[in-house]
C-alpha cells in the first residue's frame, strides 16, 4: 500500500530529527566527519532509503573506516532509524560514505548532481 503524503511527511520529520542527533554525535567523536544526508524514494520505501555520511577529505574517510568508525556510523544509523520507527535490514546496506573532496573533484562540488548520479 502506497504511503500518503501525510505519512511521508511524518516519516521525513522523524528521520530528520533522529539523523540530526546521529550527526551531532558523530561530529563530536569522529575526526574528519562533516555532515550526513539521506535520500528516499517513498514509492519504494523503506528499501530505497540511503544514509550518506560525508567526510571532509578522502584521507579522513579512509582513516576513519580503517579505524572501525564505519561500524560506529552504522550503529548510530541503526539507533536513528529505530527511533524513527524505520525498519530496514541489514542497516549497513543502507549506509554509504563519501567526501567533500571527492564531490569537488568529480562533480564540481554539486552535491545534488552527485547524489542523483549515485542513486541511479
Amino acid at each position: 500500500m502506497a504511503l500518503t503524503k501525510r505519512e511521508q511527511a511524518h516519516i521525513e520529520r522523524r528521520l530528520v530529527a533522529t539523523l540530526t542527533d546521529a550527526c551531532e554525535t558523530a561530529k563530536a567523536e569522529i575526526i574528519g566527519f562533516s555532515w550526513l544526508t539521506h535520500e528516499v524514494d517513498y514509492a519504494r520505501f523503506p528499501s530505497s532509503l540511503r544514509v550518506i555520511w560525508v567526510f571532509d577529505t578522502e584521507a579522513e574517510k579512509t582513516q576513519a573506516l580503517a579505524n572501525g568508525q564505519g561500524e560506529r556510523m552504522v550503529e548510530l544509523t541503526t539507533v536513528a532509524l529505530t527511533e524513527a520507527e524505520v525498519l530496514v535490514s541489514p542497516v549497513a546496506a543502507h549506509v554509504q560514505f563519501d567526501s567533500e573532496e571527492q564531490c569537488q573533484r568529480v562533480n564540481g562540488g554539486n552535491w545534488q548532481h552527485r547524489l542523483a548520479r549515485r542513486h541511479s
